[in-house]
């Protein structure tokens, strides 16, 4: 039978641990995204594909979207330490600001691999003026959010995200350059997080099991996206849009086509 235990109740942070019913040295993290109405914590269930593959389930939630930085950020820091002791190797799956987690608290986890999709280096203007998308930038903390002060620089990995989005991918460049041990999984036209196309064509569970393997590469990744991007009214969005802002209307009309093919037909009657 499933074991829960709370690892960390706090009024801004909150994370969970999952225990198989059989003993375990793995530990596999996941951590809440940005969502458009933040303010109370999801009442998210294990991932049992973990579980039943021998590894326990550790989710962190933040209840707003903070980037996992605030007040309590340190307390459970403490938290996942001792959490951490308990096994003998960890691995994160995380998207957007739930990547960036993982790799501020990286070190604390002593995460040794990490599946990160479309992280921020930071949201801190002196760092990264270029970023422009989030409001909650404002009350970004430099310091506590500091990726080359508190994260693992040994973490391994891969960071995927879509190329023809300019941010993600200074985003991506920077991180890199921190972590020599994250390799990149570019996603052409995948969207923002860079496997939403993936995950609209019924790829995501393949996607995690690729981030619960101790064993993940690059290319897995990569070819995961080539192999269902063409069946995503996502992937052929992103194509449009980004051919006609390159002036290419012909080839977008193209891409239109196929999101109208893909799309299921209006109910008669």
């Amino acid at each position: 039978m499933t074991a829960l235990e709370p690892v960390f109740d706090g009024e801004f942070l909150q994370a969970r641990l999952w225990l198989p019913d059989r003993e375990t040295t793995a530990l596999y993290v996941t951590f809440r995204q940005w969502v458009p109405e933040p303010g109370r914590f999801e009442d998210r269930g294990v991932v049992r594909r973990a579980l039943a593959a021998g590894l326990a389930h550790l989710h962190i939630q933040s209840r707003e979207n903070d980037w996992f930085l605030n007040p309590e950020t340190v307390a459970l820091e403490d938290s996942l330490r001792a959490t951490r002791a308990r096994f003998l190797t960890a691995r994160a799956l995380g998207f957007s600001m739930g990547a960036f987690a993982a790799l501020r608290f990286s070190a604390a986890l002593r995460l040794n691999q990490a599946l990160l999709v479309s992280p921020q280096v930071s949201l801190f203007p002196g760092l990264v003026p270029w970023e422009d998308r989030y409001p909650e930038a404002v009350a970004f903390d430099p310091v506590a959010g500091d990726l080359a002060r508190h994260a693992r620089k040994t973490l391994a990995g891969v960071v995927a995200f879509d190329p023809f989005h300019r941010l993600d991918t200074l985003h991506a460049r920077d991180i890199m350059a921190l972590f020599p041990g994250i390799r990149p999984a570019a996603l052409p036209f995948g969207g923002h997080p860079g496997t939403a196309a993936l995950a609209q064509a019924g790829g995501f569970r393949a996607l995690q099991r690729l981030s619960l393997s101790s064993r993940l590469r690059a290319p897995e990744v990569i070819r995961l996206h080539r192999d269902l991007r063409v069946t995503s009214p996502r992937y052929w969005r992103e194509r449009a849009g980004a051919l006609l802002g390159r002036n290419r209307p012909a080839e977008a009309a193209i891409a239109l086509d196929r999101i109208e093919a893909l799309l299921p037909s209006p109910q008669e009657g």
